[in-house]
């Protein structure tokens, strides 16, 4: 029961969410803007930080009472740098082409203000299992809001998911096109605007915190 009591809940709940990192904190976001105009590279970058944060602060958290506080920043970036390392070269051995397409922003996820601060502001006060829960929590709830962007951007902009053909060619013989705004940059951050725009209207107690 320890394991599922109601703080591990909230701690892992939350995020997806009353505590989101990207649509409430606002973390994240360049590569949430970035890794978003397909469906594919969206999902390998969300498992790719759940990973990296989950187990980022799994160590951190069993190492927390024995880093001297003066260079716990740099603790946190060799632990974050080493599993990012790892997770990056396993993409790059199992997955190129989407590694390809990730380009720097695996790499990125070292700085990362998501993981930065779950480590900073959790792991190092916290137990292993409820700091692997935060993880995970962060993880998933970052994930999910790359999943949705990058669905309506390859679903509108290429007609497409995960690289196949879900617009019946029906539609363009009648004249339907894809827009073609919908996978440049820009349009990421609107999508992400209209996200929390609709997540805030649902959820207007979070406004008065």
């Amino acid at each position: 029961m320890g394991l599922l009591s109601t703080g591990n809940k909230k701690v892992l709940i939350n995020p997806f969410s009353k505590s989101n990192p990207v649509i409430v904190l606002v973390l994240g976001i360049c590569s949430a803007l970035a890794v978003t105009a397909k469906l594919e590279p969206a999902l390998v970058m969300s498992a790719s930080v759940v990973v990296v944060v989950a187990f980022s602060n799994v160590i951190i958290s069993l190492l927390r009472n024995t880093i001297p506080g003066r260079i716990r920043i740099i603790v946190q970036l060799v632990v974050a740098a080493t599993l990012v390392t790892i997770v990056n070269e396993i993409l790059k051995a199992y997955a190129y082409d989407v590694s390809k397409q990730l380009s720097v922003f695996v790499g990125l996820i070292i700085t990362n203000c998501i993981l930065m601060g779950r480590l900073e502001a959790f792991a190092l006060g916290n137990k292993p299992w409820p700091a692997f829960l935060d993880g995970v929590g962060n993880g998933l709830g970052y994930g999910m809001i790359l999943v949705i962007v990058a669905f309506f951007r390859e679903l509108l902009g290429s007609g497409t998911l995960l690289g196949y053909r879900v617009i019946p060619q029906a539609l363009y013989d009648a004249g339907y096109m894809n827009n073609g705004l919908m996978i440049l940059p820009p349009m990421a951050l609107i999508v992400v605007a209209c996200i929390i725009w609709v997540h805030r209207a649902r959820n207007k107690d979070l406004q008065e915190n």
